[in-house]
């Protein structure tokens, strides 16, 4: 049984195959991004799933592909702790980038590769190696673009009293804005950056706003000029997306793409389907 996982910060979908790519099952775990948790925390969110749990013994094979893998330290320690609960596997831990190109570009081929979720991230594939110029700080000094710096936008606007009276109130009627409650989310619970994107979903919401289309496109102007444009041929391979923020305004990407004159390429929510074909391809 071979296990491929794909995880963000919010959630990690799993499945597990047989040695043909026959489904065995799927399941959903919370995220299990190693810079913001403990191995506990991790344990605990695997043990949380019947269907992990219970066939921990049984997978030959673990394929992770998860935000907060960029670092050789962060590989090593997650795949400690995967190596030790699933005893007989032989695992394999690469940075949630690696799971975004094969779900998305063609064999072979050249593209830029990002990530728009709770998190980002932009990387070029040359066909056979992942490049990438900046590593990745965390949701609290990068992250260009995603939920979460969306959802930190949203509440300083309203903390701020700059959000337009009629989406203040909507605003209020579907959030807890009491002060102590968003700072024991921010600072006293796990997965901060998970909390601060779920604001995203008003902004993607109410995208045809006046206010929110701002918001949107600073985000997306700011990714192009800090992330895309650092390779020097971004203008002559697509531009290949995956992750909810990416696909829900894909119709804002592409305006933001005419204007830089750049291509936009596959935009997918999940690449979690590419990635059982890739792996039964390439086992």
């Amino acid at each position: 049984m071979k296990l491929i996982v794909d995880s963000g910060s919010t959630k990690a979908d799993w499945i597990a195959i047989d040695d043909n790519g026959k489904v065995l099952f799927t399941t959903q775990t919370l995220g299990l991004n190693p810079e913001i948790l403990e191995g506990p925390e991790i344990i605990e969110r695997l043990n949380d799933r019947f269907d992990i749990l219970q066939n921990k013994k049984n997978a030959t094979h673990l394929f992770f592909y998860g935000a907060g893998c960029g670092t050789d330290r962060m590989k090593t320690e997650l795949s400690q702790i995967f190596q030790e609960y699933f005893v007989n596997a032989i695992v394999e831990v690469h940075e949630d980038t690696y799971a975004a190109v094969y779900a998305t570009t063609p064999k072979g081929e050249e593209a830029i590769v990002s990530i728009l979720g709770t998190g980002s991230n932009c990387s070029y594939f040359d066909g056979k190696v992942l490049h990438q110029k900046v590593q990745s700080l965390g949701y609290i000094a990068m992250d260009d673009c995603s939920g979460n710096v969306f959802g930190k936008e949203l509440i300083r606007k309203y903390y701020f009293n700059k959000m337009p009276k009629e989406l203040a109130v909507e605003f209020e009627k579907e959030y807890d804005l009491d002060p102590d409650f968003i700072k024991n989310k921010l600072y006293k619970e796990p997965n901060p950056n998970a909390y601060l994107a779920t604001f995203a979903k008003f902004l993607i919401k109410h995208k045809d706003t006046e206010f929110c289309r701002k918001i949107i496109f600073k985000g997306m102007k700011s990714f192009v000029k800090n992330y895309i444009k650092q390779f020097d041929n971004c203008k002559e391979v697509p531009v290949h997306f995956v992750g909810s923020i990416a696909f829900y305004l894909k119709d804002e990407l592409q305006e933001t793409f005419d204007k830089y004159e750049l291509q936009l390429g596959n935009v997918l929510r999940r690449p979690i389907d590419g990635l059982i074909a890739y792996h039964v391809a390439n086992q």
